[in-house]
């Protein structure tokens, strides 16, 4: 597995100083351990009945990059909806803003196509946790490199469980072209995440959860990306808001002409748990 020194490495050790800095402010106001374990879990969880608000910060390099780093920020959003007794629906929204090294020395800076997507999922679940249901690629893409002016829909599925002190499963979906441009590369894109973490006390976690996409349309030879790698990640809290940090480096195994070998990933989320319903008050017994 190679390893790379300069902006990557940089990022590793700035990233690593900020988790041991919020573990020192918050750690009077820390919840209790079985608290803040709980809380991992429900981060890791895709279908958690929990709104988060993630930033996720992609760095690849190496590869036929060389020295050059394609930055990827894709803000998450996800908000859990009632529907009934029964039944939620998770809605999770991501918006890629991608920046590309030119031969030129210049970059190509901009928004790719925003991802829709919606997992059902029961208001109960049991011991094996799911979530089906669409996904939508809209063309929403400002950067000219990355315009595919088409709308593509598919099914998406998550399926978990949290035996212990792991949370494991997997995410996949698959979406095709059903309108828009039709001179472009047609999308027939394919993603598979799996994810296993280890939470640790204190709401320390280490976690592996590669992207492992295959673009249909693309060259024989030139479909798959596959990364292998992992990370740690921690919740805490900034004042009185509880937060997850997560740092998870890969290296791509297998990439198309043109890929990066290597990929650093740092996750900030605002978490914004349910607020416990108020304890009754309880007399004192009369002597």
């Amino acid at each position: 597995m190679k390893f790379k020194f300069g902006v990557a490495s940089a990022f590793l050790l700035a990233a690593l100083v900020v988790l041991g800095a919020s573990a020192g402010m918050a750690q009077d106001k820390a919840a209790t351990d079985k608290e803040a374990t709980a809380l991992a879990k429900a981060t890791q969880n895709p279908v958690a009945d929990l709104t988060t608000i993630p930033v996720q910060f992609n760095f690849f390099s190496g590869g036929d990059l060389g020295a050059q780093t394609l930055s990827q920020i894709n803000v998450q959003p996800v908000m859990p909806l009632v529907i009934n007794e029964k039944w939620n629906v998770i809605a999770r929204t991501i918006i890629p803003f991608v920046s590309i090294p030119l031969s030129s020395g210049e970059r190509s800076s901009g928004i790719a196509d925003i991802q829709e997507q919606l997992f059902f999922t029961p208001a109960k679940p049991g011991s094996i946790i799911w979530g089906i249901g669409p996904q939508l690629s809209l063309p929403t893409a400002t950067n000219t490199l990355l315009a595919t002016g088409q709308v593509a829909l598919g099914p998406t599925a998550v399926v978990l469980g949290m035996p212990g002190n792991f949370v494991v499963g997997a995410l996949v979906n698959n979406v095709w072209r059903i309108a828009g441009d039709d001179q472009t590369t047609e999308i027939n894109q394919f993603l598979f995440q799996p994810f296993i973490n280890l939470n640790l006390a204190r709401g320390w976690a280490l976690s592996t959860s590669p992207v492992i996409t295959a673009n249909w349309s693309a060259p024989s030879g030139e479909e798959w990306t596959v990364p292998i790698g992992l990370g740690i990640s921690k919740v805490d809290r900034i004042g009185a808001r509880p937060v997850s940090l997560a740092l998870q480096y890969y290296h791509l195994a297998e990439h198309p002409s043109g890929g990066a070998d290597d990929q650093w990933r740092f996750v900030f989320s605002l978490l914004y748990p349910k607020a416990k319903p108020p304890q009754p008050h309880q007399e004192a017994p009369k002597q």
